[in-house]
């Protein structure tokens, strides 16, 4: 099980990016686990020319004094700078963005009573300071709220048809819907962007989190905007598609078809700060290959585990839709107890799906098994399938062998493995289900899709080659019995509701 040393909630949290004078801003709070009870926070924020461009951005600016959370920045008509953030209420303070001083924080809002009042957002429209926040948690009771003012300062009086924007109480496929932001497009529509999950009201299995959707607005001269209900199908005056945009990285709709004949691919995420000695893209003799060092823990990580100097050999891809296909090819040479690579769904250190290589004891000889096991600690009263272990074919060993993670539908996972040159020899050998890795030690964060190497504790000796990394999007479910297939006629599926 992990342990406190693999706690999951570090690092930055809620950013908001606002454009002034030629420069995009980018406010964010940074937690930081201590000894004591509560985290160590801070108000961060980082300035660029050029978001596409990674190198173009600027060292933070730690905003002094201020250790609130949902940070955004808000220029009066003189130019003047405010922060607000959420602590116990909506807070602001004047903010000078050379240093991150900024003067005495004053309380504008507590909402109209729900829990939490977070995620706040000031616009000046038709003379009235608008602020918009989200309450109610998290979860289910979910909602954005709105207020406004003749004055930044306020005092701010709440819209009499609080909430704005929910999806509780409703049998609505979106549900925790909030931290909502709204903005206008370049011929002047207002739009709204929050997060949601693609749960229902039962809210018990959602692997991709929350996700960030779009909805049209409605605000007229003087009046209160009008934000349409969240749904899977909307309409609304969408500009033209295009792809002829700046920026060197995949869609967010994209398949991965990588050989790491170019490196590693920028949409791949590590856990943890990555420790790149542990990754080599096309080593000299294993061209389009991505070469693995397995680090000592595996996946769940043990006591003694640093993050920094341990590294954990993992490398994903967000699953960025409700069905989909993945796999790859895995050249493992094992010699020693416990070596191990394999592919895994991953939702934290404490909850995740593995199906791995590796060798284990059969008589008085070391053989690679097949292992398909689940790490659910993360998530209570839960039922999950059994270890399963079983000896790779005679006939499979020696040469690679590619795993595969599919979704049967929008709830199952199911793991299989066949020889890299023979796919119809594919065997099935788990099967999970998407509650596993829904919520519990991540409620906020959705699934990785990736691979990992590990001695699990032993003696490092080999090294894994990985390589034919696929990832195709096949369907998103955008409500109950209702799926959008993206390529039908490539993958012949049939609908599963």
């Amino acid at each position: 099980m992990a342990t406190s040393n693999t706690g999951q909630q570090d690092g930055p949290y809620a950013p908001t990016i606002r454009f002034r004078n030629g420069l995009f801003y980018l406010a964010t709070s940074h937690f930081r686990r201590g000894t004591g009870e509560w985290p160590e926070v801070k108000i961060v924020i980082f300035t660029t020319p050029d978001p596409f461009d990674s190198t173009a951005w600027s060292d933070p600016i730690i905003v002094k004094d201020l250790p609130g959370l949902d940070p955004d920045i808000f220029w009066d008509d003189d130019g003047q700078p405010y922060i607000s953030f959420a602590t116990f209420g909506i807070m602001q303070a004047a903010l000078d963005l050379t240093d991150g001083t900024a003067g005495p924080s004053t309380n504008i809002w507590n909402g109209t009573g729900g829990r939490n009042a977070e995620g706040p957002h000031i616009y000046k429209k038709d003379g009235f300071y608008y602020l918009l926040i989200s309450e109610g948690g998290t979860e289910t009771n979910h909602s954005v709220t709105i207020a406004r003012s003749p004055k930044v300062s306020g005092p701010y009086e709440s819209y009499s048809g609080n909430p704005i924007l929910t999806n509780k109480f409703t049998d609505e496929y979106f549900q925790t819907v909030g931290h909502a932001d709204l903005f206008q497009d370049g011929v002047g529509n207002w739009w709204g962007m929050a997060l949601a999950t693609r749960s229902g009201p039962a809210w018990e299995i959602y692997p991709m989190g929350r996700e960030t959707v779009l909805f049209p607005v409605k605000w007229e001269q003087g009046e209160w905007p009008e934000l349409q209900q969240v749904r899977g199908r909307m309409s609304g005056p969408l500009p033209p598609t295009t792809r002829d945009i700046p920026g060197s990285g995949p869609f967010v709709d994209d398949p991965d078809e990588v050989d790491f004949s170019s490196g590693i691919p920028d949409n791949f995420i590590t856990w943890r700060a990555p420790k790149t000695s542990l990754f080599h893209a096309s080593p000299r003799g294993h061209p389009q290959t991505l070469r693995a060092i397995p680090s000592r823990v595996n996946l769940t990580a043990d006591d003694s585990f640093s993050p920094a100097e341990d590294g954990l050999a993992f490398i994903a891809r967000k699953q960025t839709s409700t069905l989909f296909d993945y796999s790859v090819d895995i050249s493992l040479m094992p010699t020693v107890k416990g070596e191990e690579a394999g592919v895994s769904v991953f939702l934290t250190q404490q909850q995740h799906i593995d199906l791995g290589i590796v060798n284990l004891p059969s008589g008085r000889k070391l053989i690679p098994h097949f292992r398909f096991r689940v790490e659910a600690s993360g998530k209570s009263n839960i039922t999950v399938p059994a270890t399963t272990v079983v000896p790779v074919p005679r006939a499979w060993l020696y040469r690679p062998t590619r795993l595969y993670i599919s979704t049967l539908n929008d709830s199952t996972y199911v793991f299989s493995a066949s020889p890299a040159r023979s796919p119809r020899e594919k065997k099935v050998l788990g099967r999970a289900n998407g509650e596993i890795v829904s919520g519990g030690s991540g409620p906020f964060t959705g699934v990785l899709i990736g691979v990992y190497a590990t001695t699990n504790g032993g003696e490092w000796r080999n090294p894994v080659y990985f390589s034919r990394w696929v990832y195709s999007l096949v369907a998103q479910k955008v409500g109950e019995g209702d799926m959008a297939y993206l390529d039908a006629d490539k993958y012949n599926r049939l609908p599963t509701g």
